[in-house]
């Protein structure tokens, strides 16, 4: 579903670290936290921008943690009591409210993307890639999240991991491949 034309989007990304607890080392963080992460943001919500509502600009976060952070919001809010690879918790939720944002100077936040390091790091050594890329798999799988996309089922899940893959090419990354 590739736009015909991109219009830019401004995106106002506020990029968080929490490793309270974490064995992550820092210089791996350090190195994640030099990526490109806003303009990668911008370019995958001008290309998601049939899935935005309409809006002078838009604002996200992205947190990194470890697995003790994430379990304990994973237990918060989905009562599931352990680590997770990706949260997302969206701003909206269901069809969009017809807002008056595009007059307004605040952006429009979209939520927040919590991503845990260790199971990142885990799951890229499982599956041979680096953690850099599954950390950029899991934020683009969690931005899809904050626009409305689910996986309730096999079809949708396959549906939204391939936008995922799209997502990744858009920036110039391989996406992994899984067996």
């Amino acid at each position: 579903m590739a736009p015909t034309s991109v219009n830019k989007i401004a995106v106002e990304l506020s990029l968080q670290t929490d490793l309270t607890g974490s064995a992550m080392a820092s210089s791996g963080v350090e190195e994640l936290l030099t990526n490109p992460w806003q303009g990668w943001c911008q370019r995958w919500l001008e290309y998601l921008a049939d899935c935005l509502p309409p809006a002078s600009s838009y604002e996200l976060t992205l947190l990194f943690t470890g697995d003790r952070r994430i379990q304990e919001l994973n237990r918060k809010f989905r009562h599931q009591d352990k680590p997770t690879d990706v949260l997302a918790f969206a701003a909206l939720e269901g069809d969009f409210p017809l807002i008056e944002s595009e007059e307004t100077e605040e952006p429009l936040y979209l939520g927040d993307i919590v991503i845990s390091l260790e199971r990142a790091d885990h799951q890229a050594r499982e599956r041979g890639h680096s953690a850099k890329l599954e950390v950029v798999w899991l934020t683009a799988h969690g931005l899809l999240h904050l626009l409305g996309w689910d996986h309730p089922d096999e079809a949708s899940l396959t549906t939204m991991l391939s936008e995922q893959s799209h997502l990744l090419t858009l920036i110039g990354q391989n996406p992994p491949l899984f067996t």
